[in-house]
């Protein structure tokens, strides 16, 4: 059920990555063409930019946790027997939940006490600005909690508990390259 609902929330996110690139586009080029063209602009559209950009980041950033495409190392860990790759994808992911309750607490604190301050062009809150990190430190401290309980109930597939990969033409173990995990399988052997 977990599974299913970050799941959903990280195609909607996918989704709004992709409008707020194109409306970035979108108002940057066309601010452009106003500026060069006929002397003018769209003064609203360099501050909701950067605002989207950030939430951008912050949604991507979340879909990545939940496809655990962030940078890695596992030099060490792919050698070590189960029972120590297990250890220390315990220990990683204990540490990584801490830093998502650091930075869930301060992005709160940020966001109440901006929340009367107003952005210089829009007039908007920038509580709205800081909320994007309390949103990334909320569901990405999910996504951690649930690959922990994976982990403490003895339910996580062992291979995905190495999921860094050496090149990029080969998916991490679990991921599926070209619609299910046979052809992840038959790609990883070509490439070995």
């Amino acid at each position: 059920m977990i599974q299913q609902f970050i799941d959903r929330i990280c195609r909607l996110f996918v989704v709004l990555m992709v409008v707020s690139l194109a409306l970035m586009v979108l108002m940057v080029f066309g601010n452009v063409v106003l500026r060069y063209g006929f002397n003018s602009g769209i003064t609203v559209s360099e501050e909701l930019s950067r605002w989207l950009f950030v939430w951008m980041t912050f949604l991507g950033s979340i879909v990545a946790v939940r496809h655990r495409a962030h940078l890695g190392t596992d030099a060490l860990i792919a050698r070590l027997p189960l029972a120590g790759r297990k250890l220390c994808f315990g220990i990683a992911h204990v540490l990584m939940l801490a830093i998502c309750w650091w930075m869930l607490k301060g992005a709160w604190q940020q966001t109440v006490i901006n929340y009367g301050t107003t952005s210089a062009v829009m007039e908007a809150s920038m509580a709205w600005l800081y909320a994007s990190g309390v949103l990334f430190a909320a569901l990405a401290g999910l996504i951690i909690a649930h690959e922990l309980w994976l982990l403490v109930t003895g339910r996580i597939d062992p291979d995905r508990l190495v999921s860094v990969s050496e090149s990029e033409d080969v998916p991490p173990p679990g991921v599926a390259h070209g619609g299910n995990a046979a052809n992840a399988t038959a790609n990883a052997k070509e490439h070995a």
